[in-house]
């Protein structure tokens, strides 16, 4: 074991143990020095290893950290779009957005920062919604917090004809009985699910906050209509550190 393995792992068994909680800060570089006996270009190797494994993180300044907890967010993604959830929806705890109402009734403070523009979709959001190259799509993109702490991307993709001139059209929550779609006759009979486990992109880690080492779900959702044409597919960015996702399958 080399010398900055030692310090990390002292300092991981720290961690374990709850002498260190999460958002404490750990000792200066000058505390440690006179710990552990060793330079300060060894105490840097030993944190690093601890922040490259995700346990620790930089704070304002030079300051390190213990990784704070997010509480879970549990998600059933076999009901969360369903026609009677929807349909049963009520003003208050069930009412509006989905999502919103989910993380609402789990006690908690839903917020979302929405922007919705014209887009060339990804290709395999492109794909998905069966467009030509260079089809357009309506991009509903959304910054999802729960307690003020983003927790998830939600890109939602509309073929652009589908949409025009429906509240969807509109970069704030909007909702409808039975759902947006279905208020202007268009009915998601069924989804298709995909999900990857990868790490983030730079883009995505700096809109969540991620800290290093922390990978996240990309969850795939494509709806189509009664004859198999497809709606919408919506693209969900889940850190693995605050999401997890429930699915209910029946065995018929």
């Amino acid at each position: 074991m080399t010398k900055a393995q030692e310090i990390a792992a002292d300092l991981r068994d720290q961690i374990v143990r709850g002498a260190l909680t999460p958002g404490d800060p750990l000792p200066s570089e000058s505390k440690m020095m006179a710990e552990y006996g060793y330079s300060r270009e060894t105490i840097r190797a030993g944190v690093r290893v601890l922040v490259d494994e995700g346990l620790v993180v930089t704070g304002q300044g030079q300051g390190k950290y213990v990784r704070e907890d997010y509480p879970p967010v549990v998600w059933n993604w076999s009901t969360l779009e369903s026609r009677s959830r929807h349909a049963n929806a009520v003003e208050g705890k069930t009412a509006g957005d989905q999502w919103a109402s989910a993380v609402a009734e789990e006690g908690k403070a839903p917020r979302q920062d929405i922007t919705v523009s014209i887009v060339e979709p990804p290709a395999h959001v492109r794909d998905a919604l069966a467009l030509p190259d260079g089809g357009l799509a309506v991009a509903r993109k959304r910054i999802r917090y729960v307690d003020n702490r983003p927790y998830a991307l939600a890109d939602s993709y509309f073929p652009q004809d589908l949409v025009a001139g429906t509240l969807l059209m509109e970069p704030r929550d909007v909702s409808a009985p039975g759902g947006v779609l279905a208020s202007v006759g268009i009915i998601q009979t069924k989804y298709r699910d995909e999900i990857a486990v990868r790490m983030p992109t730079k883009h995505e880690a700096e809109l969540l906050a991620l800290p290093a080492a922390t990978p996240v779900a990309e969850h795939t959702r494509t709806g189509y209509d009664a004859d198999d044409k497809p709606l919408r597919c919506m693209v969900t960015i889940l850190p693995g550190d605050r999401h997890k996702i429930l699915y209910e399958v029946d065995t018929d």
